[in-house]
């Protein structure tokens, strides 16, 4: 790997920040562990294939309730709009408590969840969030 010691990154850190903002991310090495730094922008675009995925269920009552595939929430509304849009809230409330506790909740089975936390902090906002909830019907 093309990593950068860490001494010389803070030592050249004006540099090494302007350089990944105008050429490339870089990779940092601190002992044994290493860093990724790069621009939001390439988040970006390694986040961009991923969606949010539910199953929409028509309760007795005519209610829809979504289920969502990647991280275990449901939400419970009048129709499809309603619940997406709860739905996305929940989600970006599940992600801010989830970054917030980052250290437990990134540690066994919750880690596959990291990409799709970091899909709706960059979002940040329940209506985008929405938009790339895709539904499919579940069994009723």
């Amino acid at each position: 790997m093309l990593a950068i010691n860490a001494t010389k990154a803070r030592n050249e850190w004006s540099s090494l920040v302007e350089s990944v903002l105008r050429e490339r991310p870089a990779f940092i090495k601190k002992t044994r562990d290493y860093l990724f730094l790069s621009d939001i922008s390439v988040l970006e675009s390694m986040l961009i294939g991923y969606t949010f995925n539910a199953e929409a269920l028509i309760e007795d009552d005519g209610s829809v309730t979504l289920s969502l595939n990647e991280i275990e929430l449901i939400e419970n509304a009048e129709d499809i709009p309603t619940a997406k849009s709860k739905l996305a809230g929940a989600i970006l409330e599940y992600a801010n408590d989830y970054y917030n506790e980052f250290n437990y909740w990134s540690r066994g089975n919750k880690k596959s969840h990291i990409p799709y936390i970091f899909k709706a902090l960059f979002l940040n906002d329940v209506s985008k969030i929405g938009d790339i909830i895709k539904c499919r019907h579940g069994k009723t």
